[in-house]
């Protein structure tokens, strides 16, 4: 009895112990992470309130794009923080929908419109792909997680790629850059909770591939990471079809 009490003590500690890390990582990560773009909004808005008669035309775009790229970086922070603490809690629910995988896609890259302006971005999705029993809200952000990585850790003006194909039971969607890759032993490290690789210059909590990787888990797929060969990094995403999707119904004829 005295040994089952002290084991359940050391869990008890171990528990706190973890708890308190993530405690600490969160603050960090909101401190920072939230603190850098409010900075900058801040000090856009100010400019704008106190010489908007006085600035160019031009600059006064250029604080607006400003405004409105750190409020877009602020958003996928705090999703990307609402989604670790669901899953974490074992809250997060999957509520599946018939969807192309195209669409999920395409909604994630114009969620990423302008930070992909100077990019050369392709995505290659086969006619024959079937539709996929996913959370569209949730894969969509998967894949934003997945681009904006790719973004952060490649050159700029480098190309990203998008493509999928059909295994016997599965649909496979990588998404590759140009990047400087994976060091050695970092495959799986990459989707542990607040781990930034030493790139200086990335900014970033480091919660998104850990966010994608539950999110894909969730629907009972998985996400690995690889480096390629010529250099840069790639992200596989597999993703189970256990039935086929429901025929779609053909339009009735309109009656005049």
């Amino acid at each position: 009895l005295e040994r089952e009490h002290l084991a359940e003590e050391a869990k008890s500690a171990a528990l706190r112990a973890r708890t308190e890390e993530m405690r600490s990582s969160i603050l960090t990560a909101v401190s920072h992470d939230l603190r850098t773009p409010l900075a900058v909004i801040t000090g856009a808005a100010t400019t704008l309130r106190d010489t908007t008669s006085e600035l160019p035309r031009e600059q006064r775009r250029e604080l607006l794009e400003s405004i409105c790229e750190e409020t877009r970086r602020m958003e996928r922070l705090v999703r990307n923080l609402l989604d670790m603490t669901r899953l974490a809690s074992g809250a997060l629910e999957v509520s599946r929908e018939w969807v192309p995988l195209e669409e999920v896609v395409g909604s994630a890259l114009t969620r990423l419109e302008s930070s992909l302006l100077n990019r050369a971005v392709t995505a290659r999705f086969p006619p024959e792909l079937p539709l996929l029993a996913v959370d569209p809200v949730l894969m969509e952000q998967v894949f934003v997680n997945l681009v904006e990585n790719a973004v952060k850790y490649s050159p700029a003006g480098s190309p990203i790629e998008l493509g999928a194909r059909r295994e016997t039971d599965a649909v496979v969607v990588e998404v590759l850059d140009r990047g400087i890759g994976l060091p050695p032993g970092t495959e799986e490290r990459v989707f542990e909770k607040f781990y930034r690789g030493q790139h200086p210059g990335v900014v970033g909590a480091g919660l998104g591939l850990s966010v994608s990787l539950g999110i894909v888990q969730a629907h009972g797929g998985t996400l690995t990471a690889s480096s390629r060969a010529g250099g840069g990094a790639c992200f596989t995403v597999w993703l189970p079809v256990k039935r086929e999707p429901p025929p779609v119904p053909e339009e009735a004829e309109m009656v005049p």
